[in-house]
């Protein structure tokens, strides 16, 4: 059983000066583990996709935070500079880490969410006990030629790729799995037949219903990071 969800104010110093961004923390009873689950690009911290995955891990007992980027909040649809969403991670991670109390600390995101935590987690300024992305982006579509997988290698944690197999910003798969094996360590679950967002081409389901169906094998992998 969870708590209702808890909304916050988290600080955030930028380049360019402090702002705030909106956060939802959700916290069950006795939760063996945190985990900061961030949006994608085109999306905010309350898109149905993150509402369901985040509800499906608090149900089996994670505690999550959800959180806006600076840009959204600027009312643009575009993210910002890469540093302004590190800093966003770094200023998230601090706040879960006190809320934690102890307990493993995950970073996830969608897409764009995952690609910013890894680049966070690169370069040192979080330190998750793990990191999971949904639907990382590879390259843009169409654009296997600017592979954005440079930092990768440079991740201490473990990786979790959740991937659809018809996801165009993985395709070629080869490239991906070129990308994994970079890794220190990292894992992919597959998703069969699922695009970007996990949809499967002739199924109109939900998007918190996909999203739900995302985190048994999250949550398996994260036990396992944890163990």
């Amino acid at each position: 059983m969870s708590t209702p969800a808890d909304s916050a104010r988290i600080a955030v110093v930028l380049p360019t000066g402090p702002v705030e961004v909106p956060a939802e923390f959700e916290v069950p009873a006795n939760p063996w583990a945190f985990a900061a689950v961030a949006h994608g690009a085109g999306a905010g911290y309350r898109h149905p996709f993150l509402l369901g995955f985040a509800g499906a891990l608090t149900r089996q007992g994670v505690a999550t935070v959800r959180f806006n980027f600076p840009y959204v909040e600027q009312g643009r649809r575009m993210p910002g500079p890469a540093a302004h969403a590190i800093a966003t991670w770094a200023a998230v991670d601090a706040v879960v880490r006190e809320r934690a109390a102890g307990l493993p600390v995950f970073a996830a995101g969608k897409s764009y969410g995952g690609r910013m935590a890894s680049m966070a987690a690169a370069e040192g300024v979080i330190e998750p006990a793990g990191l999971v992305y949904l639907g990382y982006p590879l390259h843009p579509p169409g654009r296997p030629d600017k592979p954005r997988v440079e930092h990768l290698p440079d991740v201490p944690q473990p990786q979790l790729f959740v991937e659809g197999t018809n996801d165009p910003f993985i395709d070629p798969h080869a490239q991906l799995e070129a990308a994994v094996a970079s890794c220190r360590t990292a894992d992919v679950a597959w998703i069969d037949g699922g695009g970007h967002s996990f949809e499967v081409k002739g199924l109109k389901r939900p998007a918190p219903d996909v999203a739900a169906d995302l985190a048994p094998a999250v949550v398996a992998w994260m036990r396992a990071v944890a163990a």
